[in-house]
């Protein structure tokens, strides 16, 4: 009898060893399915993030986005991100197609024609101030509303008819698909239409063709005044900067929309958590020239009125 309850004791031990085992073989699989799942995402720190995504649109955005992702692709070595720019319309047009994960864009969606807005998802990433931008030896920075709409439209040609050198005055413009350029036309020249000029892509490029052409005129963002090759020319006694555009003094500004179709899903989700993390929006920001939104006293809807929050 007493051998009888040994052999019974040992095969509820023997039984009790073998569910256990299965229990934690299966919560293995469990995890490792979720693992498999979390590809190009992360939910908890430490977890690997990897896969790829392309973003596109616009160039006066392209900086603090590549920068981001340079510091993000540091941190997560197995995540590529590819940031081009093209103007605010390609970035919308690839990004409704789905040939890019995000299309960032100096303007609403509901702006560019064409755009199936209702597709896409706005993430208001910043705020990018923009101004005129001159030849060093104009001789001038500061400049009326008015004498501005002037020099775009061409009916100032010479930079001494505004006290400046005697210089002929060359546009340099962005296309029409340019989210800086609409900025540019609907805040700064009360969307007259500018004179025919120099055009240009980018705004690295406009950039260089400024500061390499006496008496040229153009615009930048305010990211784009990090020497003395250009000249930022303030409006009407307004100084362009971060503190004006704030409080509303200064008229030429614009949301930097990252815009997905629908809801972002793995890397590209991660990536927009990320340029709207502390890291991003109280220290990367600044250093490369824009605005937390969130630091904004004013707003501005999609038909561009502006309003104190």
């Amino acid at each position: 009898m007493k051998n009888f309850k040994n052999l019974f004791l040992f095969f509820v031990v023997a039984m009790l060893a073998v569910v256990t085992a299965a229990c934690s073989n299966a919560d293995k699989t469990e995890n490792k399915d979720a693992e498999k799942q979390k590809t190009g995402s992360e939910t908890a720190k430490g977890e690997e993030i990897s896969g790829s995504i392309v973003i596109s649109g616009s160039s006066a955005m392209q900086p603090l986005v590549l920068a981001a992702a340079e510091m993000f692709m540091d941190e997560n070595p197995d995540a590529d991100i590819q940031v081009n720019a093209g103007g605010s319309g390609t970035g919308l047009s690839q990004v409704s197609e789905g040939s890019v994960e995000i299309g960032n864009s100096d303007v609403f969606a509901e702006e560019k024609e064409g755009i199936p807005a209702e597709e896409l998802v706005d993430h208001k990433v910043a705020v990018v101030g923009m101004t005129a931008a001159v030849h060093p030896e104009a001789g001038i920075d500061n400049i009326t509303k008015e004498d501005l709409i002037k020099v775009f439209t061409g009916e100032i040609t010479n930079w001494k008819e505004l006290g400046g050198v005697d210089q002929k005055i060359t546009l340099v413009n962005r296309p029409d698909s340019s989210g800086t350029r609409a900025t540019f036309v609907t805040f700064a020249l009360d969307g007259k239409t500018p004179a025919e000029g120099i055009t240009e892509d980018s705004s690295n490029t406009v950039k260089k063709i400024i500061s390499e052409t006496p008496g040229a005129i153009g615009y930048l963002a305010f990211s784009y005044f990090t020497d003395d090759s250009v000249t930022a020319l303030s409006i009407d006694g307004v100084e362009a900067t971060d503190e004006n555009v704030q409080n509303g003094e200064f008229p030429i500004w614009a949301y930097q929309h990252s815009y997905t179709k629908g809801d972002p899903t793995g890397l590209a989700k991660v990536f927009l958590e990320y340029l709207m993390s502390d890291e991003v929006q109280t220290n990367l920001l600044p250093e490369q020239g824009y605005i937390a939104a969130t630091k904004m006293k004013v707003e501005r809807d999609a038909e561009g009125k502006q309003t104190d929050k």
